[in-house]
């Protein structure tokens, strides 16, 4: 049965926001991400009841990209059908942003950061979102056989002709970002955050990226942050039949369940002596480094939402608690 959404007047009470770099722009603490689990086999009615119940908790921000799916392009039009048809009135509270960069369509042209791809990918998404503008575009990641320089006039150019509001990047290697972001600042285009993968056991961005992100003035949104899966807390007894792990993810193998076994039973007992679970810590783990301005969590429930929330009920650590972790992560 179709669903109609109704507004919870307090959801602002219940959310941490956060400016993102030195923008205007505000950013909730935890944010939605649709890289999985919205594809063109999801169920519509469990799509439905995730958007409403993350809006009514305070998530504003919505992350998507042109490729999620499966198949390509669906995640966006799922999330612009419930747009249009349930939330077209809060439209001005969201922040809605979406990428390119990743092979979308065949052919030489639907890949990568050329301007060719980058103009056509936008228009594709605005139609299937429903959208006149999204509000953050992001090159999805950086081209090396591209000139930096056409990628980032492309997206100066849609933030010109209104089609997006800020310019976002992803995955961008330091030495690249900085040129990007001097590139764009020179063209006056708001250009406010860059995206990582980063998590307890992927911490190459403490090397340099959140620094330099602060030196450049830009937010960081931080995905991934339960490593795939591995601090979901769903591997704490082995490997379930129908889990990630256990399928044929090219992102989560058996092995590197595995391997990681003994942290990842360590760093819940840490978790429960703080009255969380290990996703709700590990969640909170990377809040508490203020230089991280929103973790995106994908979910698969409501409930899922819900807990990855409950994470900001407690985002301190204590310095023992601290060195405990430290110790399990070497």
């Amino acid at each position: 049965m179709e669903q109609t959404y109704s507004a919870a007047h307090s959801r602002y009470e219940r959310m941490e926001y956060t400016r993102c770099g030195e923008s205007g722009l505000l950013l909730p603490r935890i944010s939605l991400g649709f890289w999985h689990n919205f594809g063109e086999s999801d169920d519509d009615l469990m799509g439905q009841r995730m958007v409403f119940s993350a809006f009514d908790q305070g998530i504003t921000y919505f992350d998507l990209a042109n490729n999620y799916g499966p198949p390509p392009g669906s995640a966006e039009e799922r999330f612009g059908n419930i747009l249009h048809n349930h939330l077209r009135g809060y439209r001005d509270e969201m922040l809605i942003a979406t990428k390119a960069g990743h092979a979308m369509w065949s052919g030489p042209y639907g890949d990568w950061g050329s301007r060719k791809s980058l103009i056509a990918s936008i228009d594709q998404s605005l139609r299937r979102l429903r959208l006149e503008y999204v509000d953050i575009f992001y090159s999805h990641r950086y081209d090396p056989q591209t000139p930096l320089e056409e990628t980032m006039m492309a997206l100066a150019d849609i933030v010109t002709k209104g089609k997006a509001l800020y310019v976002g990047l992803s995955k961008y290697p330091a030495d690249k970002l900085k040129e990007a972001v001097v590139l764009l600042r020179r063209e006056h285009v708001p250009v406010v955050v860059h995206q990582v993968r980063y998590s307890m056991f992927v911490r190459e961005p403490e090397m340099e990226l959140l620094e330099l992100h602060q030196s450049l003035g830009l937010g960081t949104i931080s995905f991934s942050p339960l490593a795939g899966g591995l601090l979901s807390g769903k591997y704490l007894s082995g490997i379930p039949i129908h889990s990630r792990a256990a399928g044929n993810s090219p992102f989560l193998t058996p092995e590197t369940v595995m391997s990681r076994m003994q942290q990842i039973k360590a760093l819940n007992e840490v978790a429960l002596s703080r009255g969380q679970t290990l996703s709700q810590m590990a969640i909170a783990w990377q809040l508490y480094d203020n230089r991280v301005s929103s973790v995106l969590c994908g979910a698969s429930s409501p409930e899922q939402i819900q807990e990855n929330i409950g994470a900001l009920s407690n985002i301190q650590f204590s310095s023992s608690e601290l060195t405990r972790i430290s110790e399990i992560l070497k």
